[in-house]
């Protein structure tokens, strides 16, 4: 899993509740995995939105992913 990217994901009590974030912006991960389960395209979303990046999107997929799979960011730290 690339640890670049899930770098990317942060989480602050003080931003949208502590929900797992785009690089401390107000971007739950929750919301770029909506917008491309809408059917939007990564270029789509940084058209409409070119606050991001595509490893914004890339990073918000594998969190996911590792979510999905039982584990937590903590675990790759160990």
């Amino acid at each position: 899993m690339n640890s670049d990217l899930l770098a990317r994901i942060t989480s602050h009590p003080e931003i949208c509740h502590g929900k797992p974030c785009i690089r401390g912006m107000r971007w739950p991960v929750e919301v770029i995995i909506d917008l491309l389960g809408s059917g939007m395209s990564i270029d789509e979303i940084i058209e409409d939105h070119p606050e991001l990046e595509k490893d914004d999107i890339l990073a918000s997929l594998q969190f996911a992913k590792l979510v999905l799979s039982g584990n937590s960011l903590l675990d790759l730290a160990s």
